[in-house]
């Protein structure tokens, strides 16, 4: 029995031994970095070239809450008493009031006085509130009067509230009291169209740029790519340098390509298209160019291009497929 067992512990060393040495063989050095404005964290919308999911970036310089417009980066904390009355004016009475108790009790003089200041006080919290129902109710009616007849469609200002002509309906002592509803996020980028044009100048900076890289050109990647992309680029060269290889890249070619999405933020435009595409690929020794590794032939991968309106594409983003 013992020595079945170690049969079995030795067959297994070995094929888990095989499995490394063809992962590592056939892997091919490959991560998903850049950025893609305000949809650097969420995945591009899968494409007939690329259908499966994107693997999200492994290295970007964008924050999360740059990358998520309205989203603050610190949320305030509540103090003791609003985090136990919530907001509004509601919880800043209870709050004063809990305060004046506890203020009163200190100096010897019990909650608020006894029972008769504490009556006292609730009558005059009951008459505030009654005071702001009475105007929030006539500021109301003297919109609805002062707002201009449509003839059977919704309002200028239901089409503001609720942005596909149904008013958003919002309780009234919810307003008052902070139960209000919360704003909707930001749209990330309104869409664009391109251009032929467009998809032809991404085709040939996918060749220029992977042959820049294999030449380890980083004056002709200077002007293709942001300087985000090229302090990468830089860091990967340097590391092949410092493995004593090179990375050659050369006879790229397009097989199939497909646009993934396209948006403007601000006075920028995004494209990020899917491609498929064949290549030579190999590493070899910095010194004799001797062959050391012979990488796959062919790749998929997602480029995102970033331009200011009226300007040149430049590459802001590659994410691998999974």
């Amino acid at each position: 029995m013992f020595r079945n067992s170690r049969r079995l512990l030795a067959l297994a060393a070995m094929f888990a031994a095989l499995s490394f040495t063809v992962v590592t063989a056939d892997a091919r050095p490959s991560s998903s970095f850049g950025s893609r404005g305000s949809r650097t964290y969420s995945a591009p919308a899968p494409t007939a070239t690329a259908p499966n999911a994107a693997r999200p970036m492994d290295r970007t310089m964008t924050q999360p809450s740059a990358a998520r417009p309205g989203t603050p980066a610190t949320a305030p904390r509540p103090g003791l008493f609003g985090g136990m009355f919530g907001g509004g004016m509601l919880g800043g009475l209870a709050a004063g009031f809990l305060g004046a108790g506890l203020f009163g009790m200190l100096f010897g003089h019990g909650f608020l006085g006894g029972m008769g200041g504490f009556a006292s006080f609730i009558g005059l919290l009951f008459q505030i509130i009654l005071v702001v129902i009475v105007a929030r109710l006539a500021w109301a009616w003297w919109q609805r009067r002062n707002e201009p007849a449509t003839a059977g469609g919704p309002s200028y200002r239901q089409g503001l509230n609720g942005g596909d002509g149904r008013p958003q309906q919002q309780s009234m002592l919810g307003g008052l009291f902070g139960g209000g509803s919360q704003a909707n996020e930001a749209p990330q980028g309104q869409p664009i169209e391109l251009q032929p044009d467009d998809f032809n100048t991404f085709e040939k900076m996918l060749g220029d740029i992977q042959t820049a890289y294999g030449r380890e050109d980083l004056s002709a990647l200077r002007s293709r790519v942001t300087p985000e992309m090229l302090s990468y680029y830089s860091d990967e060269m340097a590391h092949n340098a410092s493995n004593g290889d090179v990375n050659q890249i050369s006879d790229v070619k397009l097989l199939q390509g497909d646009l993934s999405e396209a948006w403007r933020e601000g006075s920028d435009e995004y494209a990020t298209v899917s491609m498929r595409y064949s290549l030579k690929d190999r590493i070899v020794a910095r010194d004799d160019g001797k062959l050391i590794e012979q990488l796959p032939s062919e790749a998929k991968e997602l480029w995102t291009f970033r331009r200011t309106r009226g300007g040149h594409w430049l590459l802001s983003g590659i994410q691998q497929t999974s």
